[in-house]
């Protein structure tokens, strides 16, 4: 049975949103509403020291002032919230240990990269030297470890509603990744897959430094038994540097230019910039729904005009 589309906004409240963030959210918003789907709110706050309570609140009105709106989700429904969804996350990932797919790692983030990083010509063995440790081995690690899920040697796919054909062999590339931190926080790839695998999210749209996540979220979702969503990514709104807007840097965030614009003049702005219309005149979501087409969005990130 065809599954009813469904999209989902999924922010992490760690700042206020930025004009990047709320081009991939109008762009979420409107791949949803043109096939006639639904949008749910995810709030994504499962790191307790950057995550606020005041960024979540002004997160969800910053998409109702622009005229996003969800059917499902945070702050109406709390189960939405990853901070409350522990108890999913540790089911999965006992699944996934009992299948010896879980290993602990005492490396530090710098050794991570290293091993993530091999010279040219290089042979070792796959995942990092945690996963061989002997029994006598792990007694003597000092440190607390992070729990990492080992992947397997295999090449997987995802064909990308704007980039097209993505692969990667999981081993060769990414590498096994961490699932819990040290600290006993649930990492990203494990709360992401397993909440769009359990809220029946069909479709995800996000900017393309994304991309490279799809393949792992793919093979967990089927690992654990789920329907992978359909992956389409949009390009980055860059500073004219090529920097990548960050909320850490406070980039053009929505305090800024709510006082700048009105709802209808952003929104004109935001469809501009994604090549949905030829001028930068004001105009209400609903009013791109018809016309909206995947095709007319640039591949190549956009720079950030002076005038905005």
């Amino acid at each position: 049975m065809e599954r009813t589309p469904r999209g989902r906004f999924a922010p992490s409240p760690s700042g206020r949103l930025h004009l990047g963030n709320m081009l991939a959210s109008l762009l979420a918003w409107l791949d949803a509403r043109s096939l006639g789907g639904e949008l749910l709110f995810r709030l994504e706050d499962l790191d307790p020291e950057r995550s606020g309570a005041d960024w979540a609140r002004l997160m969800a009105e910053d998409l109702r002032w622009l005229g996003l709106d969800w059917d499902l989700g945070w702050p109406e429904e709390p189960v939405y919230a990853q901070g409350g969804r522990s108890g999913r996350y540790e089911a999965a990932f006992a699944e996934l240990d009992s299948r010896g797919l879980v290993y602990p790692c005492w490396c530090s983030r710098a050794e991570r990269l290293a091993a993530s990083a091999p010279h040219p010509g290089e042979e070792r063995p796959l995942g990092c030297r945690c996963r061989y440790y002997t029994e006598e081995e792990k007694l003597r690690q000092r440190r607390r470890p992070a729990a990492k899920l080992a992947v397997p040697d295999a090449v997987v796919s995802v064909t990308d509603g704007h980039y097209g054909l993505y692969a990667e062999n999981l081993a060769r590339g990414s590498g096994d990744f961490i699932v819990r931190r040290s600290d006993g926080v649930w990492a990203y790839q494990l709360a992401v897959s397993v909440d769009d695998m359990e809220m029946g999210v069909t479709r995800v749209v996000r900017a393309r430094d994304l991309l490279t996540s799809a393949p792992r979220q793919k093979w967990l979702i089927e690992t654990l038994g789920g329907a992978a969503p359909d992956y389409c990514h949009c390009p980055l709104l860059v500073s004219p540097e090529g920097r990548k807007l960050s909320k850490r840097e406070g980039d053009l965030n929505m305090a800024e230019l709510r006082r700048r614009y009105t709802p209808e003049g952003l929104c004109g702005v935001l469809a501009y910039l994604a090549g949905l219309i030829d001028r930068p005149e004001p105009v209400t979501p609903r009013e791109l729904v018809p016309d909206f087409d995947w095709a007319k969005v640039p591949v190549e990130d956009v720079i950030l005009p002076a005038w905005v």
